[in-house]
């Protein structure tokens, strides 16, 4: 798919459709979106998949429900409303927290 044409608002859904089902399986972690000429190149997501409770290690039970994937996709192309620049990087930070989605967004300019 041709992206140069394609609104970088509709590029990041297309990537949380890419990313769907890996975040079904998380419950934290960082979706990182590396954009240059505002297109996005490389995208993916950056997690802890093995919880750790004093010595003992296992791994995530559930990850995020399908209400929870469509809040945090809406949340990330609401933020591109603050973005001011053309090449760089955004990381979209999520964790549950007490049953809660809580996510977070950080840019990056090159």
């Amino acid at each position: 798919m041709i992206l140069e044409n394609v609104p970088l608002a509709r590029q990041i859904d297309i990537v949380f459709r890419e990313i769907k089902e890996e975040l079904a399986l998380l419950t934290s972690g960082t979706v990182f979106v590396q954009i240059r000429n505002n297109v996005v190149g490389k995208f993916g997501v950056r997690a802890f998949p093995i919880e750790g409770k004093g010595t003992q290690l296992q791994k995530m039970e559930n990850g995020l429900s399908e209400q929870e994937v469509q809040s945090f996709r809406y949340t990330a192309m609401e933020s591109l409303k603050l973005k001011r620049w053309s090449h760089g990087e955004i990381s979209f930070e999520f964790a549950m927290r007490q049953n809660k989605l809580c996510t977070s967004v950080a840019f990056e300019s090159n």
